[in-house]
């Protein structure tokens, strides 16, 4: 079982949009609201992202720290970000913070994933 829900993950995770797509289509049965289906579909993926885009780092640069370096520029956005809300307005909505560093990552990591693949398209061109 267990082996299954990793293949599963997996699976998505080298095609982080499929999960975008299943999740938009499927949140339309419960949700009529289109512009909060596009945000739970952006939520969704953008944990298929992270680990697409740390396998494929890891893969094309030889390296073993992909996830570890998303995590630490996820962290560091976040205290930017906060230490931006906390002198503008004098306190930090932690909720809001978090949806708004999880929300620009998910179009981060897009624009990273889809270089990521075209460089790994030259390279395997390059190397056959």
């Amino acid at each position: 079982m267990i082996s299954l829900i990793a293949n599963s993950f997996g699976l998505l995770a080298v095609l982080p949009f499929f999960p975008f797509a299943a999740v938009f289509f499927l949140s339309s049965f419960w949700m009529e609201d289109k512009k909060k289906r596009l945000m739970l579909a952006m939520d969704v993926t953008t944990l298929f992202l992270i680990a697409s885009v740390s396998g494929i780092f890891n893969v094309l640069f030889h390296f073993s720290f992909g996830l570890y370096g998303l995590i630490l520029f996820l962290l560091l956005a976040a205290g930017l970000l906060g230490n931006m809300k906390h002198r503008k307005h004098g306190k930090v909505n932690i909720r809001r913070l978090i949806r708004t560093i999880w929300r620009l990552s998910f179009f981060l990591l897009s624009i990273i994933y889809v270089l990521l693949l075209l460089i790994g398209i030259i390279v395997y061109w390059t190397h056959v």
